[in-house]
């Protein structure tokens, strides 16, 4: 049976031909292994790693102004964390190398999304648009191209998006997990995406993001629970990807309050229905890792998938490890080593899962 996205309008009326809340998300292709190769186990793609044009080698300051306060980062084994400025403790590094996955990242979700950058129904005349958690810049940046009348503004922790970026978007420093500043009824699109492990109360930031939003506004949350699933058992369970990711993935919530399984909480739709938005709807994807599926989409968005990770996995879990293990406690550099093994293992057909949740601010509210 192939595997589709589940839909869901939780809180809606039924819906009339043409309305929001009866909008179509297409289904995505069943994810299966292709037959075996007979390649060797660590083939691993490497030409992608040239080939995406999103890599973002010129990420600096997104304004001259910023004082050298902002820039103290934390610095762990070598790696630079967002500024203590902030209360929130997020856990991948803010450097180079990390904004190098993020772009790869999004290019990844963009391909699985069948090239589009959001699943909203939002209209062609959108005007004001939020991009809560931007880091790199690359989602806000892509958004205002498409939408060149539209004024975009990105936030996040540290100021590491690129200098030279279109007329209509720009970023500002801000921590989601505080208070707003903005007004109310100010933006017509909220985004947010990939915020898992920063958020302790998502009730909350959806709270907030319903506040900023003007009535029939929408807002979309795109989460993953990056723990690494199998449907044919073929991650062992004495292998890396299962003792180590998966074990600092599943252990490190509790430690740091936040959630970094936000799908098997359901926190997204929860919180939307609780602020108040109307038309909701939920879409839950598999993502491969590796390009093991028989489906060429899925095979393109499974190598992209693992290109980040290579890219970065010590910036994934050296936080993490710290946090759950104890700051330089043995094991982790060989733990390293083999998961980068598996990663490039043609024969774990592992894969992660996200989940795109919108919904609109009811035309009749005030706030």
């Amino acid at each position: 049976m192939a595997h589709q996205p589940s839909t869901s309008a939780a809180g809606a009326s039924p819906a009339s031909p043409g309305s929001p809340s009866a909008y179509v998300v297409p289904p995505q292709a069943e994810l299966v292994a292709a037959p075996d190769s007979g390649l060797p186990e660590d083939e691993d793609n490497e030409s992608l790693a040239d080939s995406d044009s999103a890599l973002g080698d010129d990420a600096a300051s997104s304004t001259n102004s910023i004082t050298s306060s902002i820039l103290e980062y934390r610095t762990i084994q070598g790696r630079t964390y967002h500024s203590e400025k902030h209360n929130s403790k997020y856990f991948t590094p803010n450097d180079e190398q990390q904004l190098q996955s993020q772009d790869i990242t999004h290019h990844y979700l963009t391909l699985l999304l069948g090239d589009k950058l959001f699943l909203a129904p939002i209209p062609d005349d959108v005007e004001r648009v939020l991009d809560i958690g931007t880091g790199s810049g690359i989602w806000a940046i892509d958004f205002a191209d498409q939408y060149p009348n539209a004024e975009v503004i990105g936030t996040d922790l540290s100021p590491t998006q690129p200098l030279w970026v279109p007329p209509n978007v720009k970023f500002e420093l801000d921590d989601c997990t505080q208070p707003w500043t903005w007004a109310e009824n100010t933006f017509d699109f909220v985004h947010a995406r990939y915020l898992f492990g920063a958020i302790g109360d998502w009730d909350e930031l959806f709270r907030q993001a319903y506040k900023v939003t003007k009535p029939g506004g929408w807002v979309q949350s795109c989460e993953a629970d990056v723990v690494m699933l199998s449907d044919d058992g073929t991650i062992p369970a004495d292998s890396s990807t299962e003792l180590f990711w998966n074990m600092l993935y599943r252990s490190a919530g509790e430690k740091l309050g936040v959630s970094f399984q936000p799908m098997l909480d359901n926190v997204q739709v929860r919180a939307f229905e609780a602020a108040g938005f109307e038309d909701i709807q939920s879409h839950d994807y598999k993502f491969p890792v590796g390009g093991w599926p028989q489906d060429k989409t899925l095979q393109e968005v499974g190598q992209y998938v693992q290109l980040t990770m290579l890219n970065d996995v010590e910036g994934y879990t050296l936080f993490l490890w710290n946090t759950v293990m104890g700051e330089n406690a043995p094991g982790y550099q060989e733990f390293l080593a083999y998961l980068r093994r598996d990663l490039k293992n043609k024969k774990i057909h592992s894969y992660m899962k996200c989940r795109y949740v919108f919904g609109r601010k009811p035309k009749t509210a005030s706030a």
